[in-house]
């Protein structure tokens, strides 16, 4: 045993031993030779008769020893370029070997055959054949031993397969009889009228009873597989789902690494202790062009990524037929070969075979001799780890008995494993999507099926009937593991909601006191967390703005979550917000990252499908930070079928005051626009906003519409009035505000010669509403109209227009917007005025019965403050005023004279150049 690290060194020479002051360099180098051997005789007496957690614990001493006097240790990521469990470590694999592979090589033809089948059939039509060839082992090991289904209950997995390997996934459900022989025909061919296809990839909205997570947008799979694993722990720590062994997997490719969100959050994992999330990175050395790192390993990259985040990294890189020259290697000349290993120099082996291997890698007279007798055959029999099912199986089964951390489990694959030279190991291998009759035979015959040459030019799937032994083992499996998988189920309880007397707060309006939309949602989100029925179902989520949306207040009351606690005393302890942090915290603050945040959200709006607990997320970011940065991410949330809010704060080009171009929105709307389920809205008052979330909780949770909502809320403190009371019932306001549009005054003037209709939303209510006080001056009388949703109006009138277009003969159906704009309800010119560029109002010119001229926020914004930069976007009141009176002009209702005069009493500058150019 070592003495403590503060004693001295012993600096005289050992006893028996000569010094080495006096030697030789052959004499210092023989001595060298004995003394290692003699530590390692030590150590290796240590791993027989101690075990290896001593031989460990040693070690570790004797670095903390050497560190603390002054030896130049150098820090290793890496550890060698070998197997991480020992060949002596791996346990018995459980499952019948042989029938595994038959079962294999039917899924293996039967996923190519429908790739180039669909190709055969309409040229062009894409798939890809070798992600699969190369992921088959990696992927069947997992649904005969790992993966379980939903009959698992709260031990169920989710499982994030690798988009470009869909077609095996599809071949093993044609095996279990998922699919029959004429929806495998329908690949990627999802509209013909047979009846349902099979989408290019995992698409829960296209294939929503089976897929559950979209995964092909690259990168996006680890950073939503790491925020889902976290948002279990946070449902287990808060007693809303049993407590359980349920297991993230999420199956990447090497290539996808190099996209920013796929290591973006690693650190986050290990922070988290997410020791249920399991990465397996296919490391197939190839992406889609090429190489990934020829001039390295990539491997070795990644061990040395995640293990300096923390994460338990565990390499599968030989098979076990080096498991033999491993053991006859005693000078580990083998392990130095592979020290200089490149993924290029590798990439040849795998595509030219045996006799590359003997003359390029077996190249010294060491490793020559290591082979002696050895065919080119026996050569090919040197395979990559990530298709030996005995080495997987111990990865697996490593990786899920492991606390503590994540794991990252690295399997070494061939890229089109098996798919002869055209494909196997090939640059072009991610491109192929068809294969020649001399090769399909071939693969036929390397999968030993029972098909005819005839069978194979035309493709035929292979299946060996109910009843064969291949059919029931893979069933049977399925069964032990609790059902078939990919499978998504929707089955949760719907929450008894607040009726709308919950909001009638709102409703009246705050008085005297002056609240930005912002607040107000904040206040409305507090009141939902006090509800006896769905508090605790709602999640709050900001990526570190609590204190900007005045969200702070939350803390104390609700908690930060965190699967720590909170192991210290906060500097504000003491104080009515003092911050806290707590196991069963409700707030998710996730740092500096709308990224995570976004993929937080996605794990709470699709928890009523993956977990049956409908959770309300309000993910509530930074307008122009919001949809920006996580597009991609709100496209795979649409894709999944999520639900809940995203609540864009502080939003508009012109109130955040001082800012500037970075920070101010005026296109997030836009944004949010081109998302298909996605409702977004724009209230400006409280009651507006009141409702909007209403309506929303009402249409998810309890009706079950596969939606989310966008909400624009921004920063600028008023007087919110009160729901108008102008004879109308608060129904038909309600009505108008979920529907996007209604008359939020008329105007005062009595009999007036000259009429507008105003229309305005969010924070350019307060320019329509000074506007019209200003145009009676003008002798024009300008009615209010509140727009809530510009989407909402243009896909109702889309809607109608496509309606009207296919029924010619018909009576025609009128836009809600139309009806409420026409000439009879709403006379004279019409008039947008928003916050947010010109093409949201402008997606309504043509559905109604005159011009809509538009006013909006076109460029990029300025440090300024609110006055300042609403004339600079012509969008202040002065301007609406201006665009009012020359609609009239162009109307034939007034001169241009009283126009230019207008310009000159209201001082607008008529030559400088528009907001858009500077």
């Amino acid at each position: 045993m070592l003495g403590s690290m503060t004693q001295s060194p012993q600096k005289s020479a050992p006893p028996n031993r000569p010094a080495r002051a006096g030697m030789n360099a052959q004499e210092r180098q023989q001595l060298n030779a004995v003394e290692t051997q003699e530590w390692l005789d030590s150590l290796a007496y240590v791993f027989a008769d101690a075990g290896d957690n001593r031989a460990a614990e040693l070690l570790e001493e004797l670095d903390h020893y050497a560190y603390f006097h002054g030896a130049p240790i150098t820090f290793k990521q890496n550890t060698p370029y070998i197997n991480t469990i020992d060949v002596e470590a791996q346990p018995e694999y459980p499952g019948d070997a042989e029938i595994e592979r038959k079962i294999r090589n039917i899924i293996r033809w039967n996923a190519v055959a429908m790739v180039i089948k669909a190709n055969k059939n309409s040229d062009g039509i894409g798939g890809h054949l070798s992600t699969y060839a190369s992921a088959a082992e990696l992927l069947e090991v997992g649904f005969n031993h790992f993966f379980r289904g939903h009959g698992a209950g709260q031990d169920r997995d989710l499982i994030f397969y690798q988009g470009h390997a869909s077609p095996g996934v599809y071949a093993r459900s044609f095996l279990e009889g998922r699919f029959d022989e004429a929806r495998m025909n329908r690949f990627r061919r999802e509209l013909q009228p047979e009846g349902a296809g099979l989408s290019s990839y995992p698409h829960p909205w296209l294939m929503p009873d089976y897929w559950e997570f979209p995964t092909v947008s690259m990168g996006l799979g680890p950073i939503q597989a790491i925020y889902q694993a976290r948002f279990i722990k946070y449902l287990e720590n808060r007693s809303l789902k049993p407590k359980g062994d349920a297991k993230v997997w999420a199956f990447l490719g090497d290539g996808e690494m190099d996209e920013p969100q796929s290591i973006g959050a690693i650190r986050f994992a290990a922070y988290e202790n997410l020791d249920n999330l399991i990465f397996v990175l296919n490391a197939n050395l190839q992406r889609l062009d090429g190489p990934v790192r020829a001039n390295s390993k990539v491997i070795q990259e990644f061990e040395a990524l995640f293990r300096g985040a923390g994460w338990n990294v565990i390499k599968v890189i030989w098979d076990s037929k080096w498991d033999e020259l491993l053991s006859r290697d005693y000078n580990g000349h083998i392990v130095k070969r592979f020290e200089l290993l490149v993924d290029g120099e590798s990439q040849r082996y795998a595509a030219f075979g045996g006799k590359e291997l003997r003359e390029k890698f077996f190249n010294t007279p060491e490793l020559k001799a290591l082979i002696e007798g050895w065919s080119d055959a026996d050569l090919e029999l040197l395979n990559r780890g990530g298709h030996d099912i005995n080495k997987i199986y111990a990865a697996y089964a490593s990786a899920v008995q492991h606390k503590g951390s994540p794991t990252i489990i690295i399997p070494r694959t061939v890229k089109g494993y098996g798919l002869g030279e055209s494909a196997q190991a090939r640059n072009v291998a991610h491109q192929v999507k068809k294969l020649d009759f001399h090769t399909l035979k071939d693969l036929r015959d390397t999968l030993e099926l029972p098909l005819t040459d005839e069978q194979v030019e035309h493709l035929e799937y292979y299946h060996p009937g109910p009843d064969s032994p291949e059919v029931k083992y893979a069933l049977e499996r399925r069964a032990a593991l609790g059902g078939p998988i990919p499978a998504r189920k929707v089955e949760y309880p719907h929450p008894t909601i607040p009726n709308g007397e919950f909001y009638e707060e709102f409703a009246r309006g705050s008085g005297d006191r002056q609240v930005s939309t912002t607040m107000a949602a904040v206040q409305i989100i507090s009141k939902l967390l006090r509800d006896k029925e769905i508090g605790k179902l709602v999640v709050p989520i900001v990526p570190d703005e609590a204190r900007t949306f005045g969200m702070d207040a939350l803390v104390p009351r609700i908690g930060i979550y965190s699967p720590r606690g909170q192991t210290y005393t906060p500097v504000d302890s003491g104080s009515l917000m003092a911050y806290k942090e707590s196991v069963d915290g409700q707030m998710l603050e996730e740092g500096i990252t709308e990224d995570g945040a976004m993929a937080s959200w996605i794990a709470a709006g699709t928890a009523y499908a993956n977990h049956g607990v409908p959770t309300i997320p309000f993910f509530v970011l930074y307008s122009m930070f919001g949809m920006q940065r996580v597009g991609d991410l709100v496209w795979a949330a649409a894709d999944q079928r999520a639900r809940g809010f995203i609540l864009g704060a502080t939003a508009g080009r012109t109130t955040l005051a001082g800012e500037g171009l970075q920070h101010q929105d005026g296109n997030s709307h836009l944004q949010a626009y081109v998302v298909p389920n996605l409702k977004t809205y724009d209230p400006a008052f409280a009651y507006e906003l009141a409702v909007i979330i209403e309506s929303g909780i009402q249409r998810m949770y309890v009706d079950g519409i596969d939606e989310f909502y966008y909400v624009t809320v921004d920063n600028e403190n008023e007087v919110q009035p009160a729901m108008p009371a102008d004879g109308r019932s608060h129904e038909e306001i309600r009505e108008g505000i979920v529907r996007g549009l209604y008359r939020l005054q008329r105007s005062a003037l009595k009999k007036p010669k000259l009429q507008a209709q105003i229309l305005a939303g969010g924070p350019a209510m307060g320019a329509a509403q000074e506007a019209v006080t200003m145009l009676e001056k003008y002798g024009v009388a300008a009615d209010l109209w509140s727009v809530t949703s510009y989407k909402e109006l243009h896909q109702d009138a889309l809607l109608a227009q496509r309606h009207n277009m296919l029924h010619p003969t018909a009576e025609p159906r009128v836009p809600y917007v139309a009806q409420q704009l026409s000439k009879e309800n709403a006379p004279g010119v019409l008039i947008s005025v928003s916050d947010y560029i010109k093409l949201g109002a402008d997606g309504l010119s043509g559905h109604l019965d005159r011009k809509l001229w538009t006013l909006g926020t076109d460029g990029f914004g300025r440090s300024e403050a609110r006055a300042e930069l609403r004339d600079f976007f012509e969008v202040d009141a002065k301007h609406v005023v201006l665009a009012t009176l020359y609609a009239l002009q162009r109307d034939g209702k007034i001169k241009g004279e009283v126009v230019a005069q207008a310009i000159a009493d209201l001082g607008i500058d008529t030559e400088r150049d528009a907001p858009v150019l500077r």
